[in-house]
């Protein structure tokens, strides 16, 4: 017990100095996904979202403790709950009802020591939500996935004891009744890391997880129309093996269509910024898209299916083009030369900046605070 007290001391990040009212300095407990580390070092979606809101927060001077799978590293403090990362088990009840129980237990134990938050800002499932009235400090739950028949009716059941923040429009219009959406806040992304390059090389690119609603093997036979080399570049996750092998792989011959895996780091961004464009040839709602956003920043335009948010994310003639299937996909190859580079990372720029997407939680955050104002409860703030 004494050494988990003083590991909660130690997670205190220093300040700006106190704030005072509204602007008042907030300790907020950011819950990360239990499965990789924060950043990810190749696939990973939302512990790339964590790492840059935490970076966003901590510039605006809160107080921010990252609460996150071993290994991560963060502008704001860490502290890890588990004993190993579970890259190959994503999804698995047993650890997410350990990480979020261990969360919570750790969250109480801080307030006990005078170290306890203002809100908690969960990025990493179902369980937290599930429990948020257990931990009586303010809940603010991202949607990072789209409403199906299950998740619908998890969040119609469960969703009024989290503050829900929707990632686009699009996601939040898809709602069930009574899961209430507080605010709509796209993800961030730094488009500092992102390397502009306005000369592109011939191929084009698809990125993802190999699963047919992201449409792999789509991309694949636009590119043949359009006589373009192509790259993939994703994981195979399980229960995707089959898809991958009879309708992906068979396709894959190290000239016309390569196959990277997982690619990570700068390689990555090298391959953003080296490609003509990044084909999305979805299948699905897509709830947000970040593969879009950093291809952007890189200067690469869009082509994408207007399904889900990528007709919010895609500014057609800007940052890319809108299209119906693939063989106005291809056609739309023939027309990049329309799209400036430099016009396209701007509005990456704009739109996703992490300071400015951390000043909007911010905002939910304090709203949060104060609907829950009337005393303070299980692991809140004294």
């Amino acid at each position: 017990m004494s050494q988990l007290l003083a590991s909660i001391a130690g997670a205190a990040t220093p300040g700006q100095g106190p704030l005072t009212g509204r602007d008042r300095r907030l300790r907020i407990a950011v819950l990360a996904p239990p499965w990789i580390p924060v950043p990810p070092s190749a696939y990973g979606g939302i512990e790339e979202v964590v790492d840059l809101l935490c970076r966003g927060l901590v510039a605006l001077g809160h107080d921010v403790t990252l609460l996150a799978a071993p290994g991560s590293r963060s502008h704001a403090a860490v502290h890890p709950l588990l004993e190993d990362v579970h890259p190959d088990e994503i999804g698995a009840s047993i650890y997410e009802s350990d990480h979020v129980a261990s969360a919570w237990e750790w969250i109480e134990l801080a307030a006990r020591g005078g170290h306890g938050f203002d809100v908690v800002h969960d990025h990493s499932g179902f369980t937290a939500v599930a429990m948020a009235d257990r931990l009586r400090v303010p809940l603010v739950h991202t949607l990072h996935g789209p409403f199906d028949a299950r998740t619908a009716r998890f969040y119609a059941r469960h969703g009024h004891r989290a503050t829900l923040v929707a990632i686009s429009r699009s996601q939040a219009a898809r709602a069930p009744a009574g899961a209430r959406i507080a605010a709509v806040i796209p993800n961030p992304l730094d488009v500092a890391d992102w390397p502009l390059r306005v000369r592109k090389q011939p191929y084009l690119l698809w990125v993802g997880r190999m699963d047919p609603v992201k449409g792999p093997d789509r991309a694949i036979a636009v590119a043949r129309r359009a006589g373009r080399p192509l790259i993939l570049a994703g994981p195979v996750q399980p229960g995707q093996e089959s898809y991958f092998r009879s309708l992906v792989l068979p396709h894959v011959d190290g000239r016309r269509v390569r196959y990277l895996g997982e690619v990570g780091g700068a390689s990555r961004r090298e391959l953003f910024a080296d490609a003509s464009a990044l084909l999305m040839p979805i299948s699905w709602e897509e709830p947000f898209g970040m593969v879009m956003v950093e291809a952007m920043a890189c200067g690469t335009p869009v082509i994408a299916y207007p399904r889900g948010a990528t007709a919010e994310v895609v500014i057609d003639g800007v940052n890319g083009m809108l299209v119906a299937d693939e063989q106005r996909m291809a056609e739309a190859v023939e027309r990049l030369g329309e799209i400036d580079a430099g016009r396209c990372r701007a509005s990456a720029a704009a739109r996703y900046d992490p300071v400015s997407v951390a000043q909007r939680y911010v905002q939910v955050y304090r709203e949060a605070i104060a609907r829950a104002a009337g005393g303070p409860g299980l692991g809140a703030r004294p």
